[in-house]
């Protein structure tokens, strides 16, 4: 249907996205702690705290049931498309791929979110949003 620079770009545009998902759940994080201690009161915001929550319960739940991230299958898709059979494309594509996956065994990432995840619960407790 589309030519394979085409597929390319989306599969590089849902890399990004991939990557600002992550960025927002780590970063968000460690907003919400500096933030108490910094007086911002953006880091109390209920709904900030809500889509964080959600976005961090969304990985746990994934890695939990083995299912693999969406974003992910989507940019192998389209990568499938575009004739490119690995991560051997484009600048931003080589670099954000290094920056996101990584090899360790599956119980690691578990636990890693999930450990995670209880930072984040447990944020809503100790610096309460409003």
């Amino acid at each position: 249907m589309f030519s394979g620079s085409v597929y390319i770009v989306l599969a590089d545009s849902l890399l990004v996205l991939h990557v600002v998902f992550v960025a927002f759940v780590v970063l968000g994080l460690l907003a919400i702690y500096m933030g108490h201690f910094l007086n911002w009161e953006w880091v109390r915001s209920f709904w900030f705290r809500m889509c964080h929550l959600i976005a961090i319960g969304i990985v746990v739940v994934q890695s939990w049931l083995g299912v693999i991230c969406p974003l992910t299958t989507w940019e192998m898709t389209l990568r499938d498309k575009a004739g490119e059979a690995s991560y051997d494309g484009s600048f931003i594509q080589h670099w954000l791929h290094a920056i996101l996956y990584y090899s360790a065994p599956e119980w690691v990432f578990i636990l890693s979110y999930s450990l995670f995840a209880g930072l984040v619960l447990l944020s809503w407790f100790l610096i309460r949003p409003r």
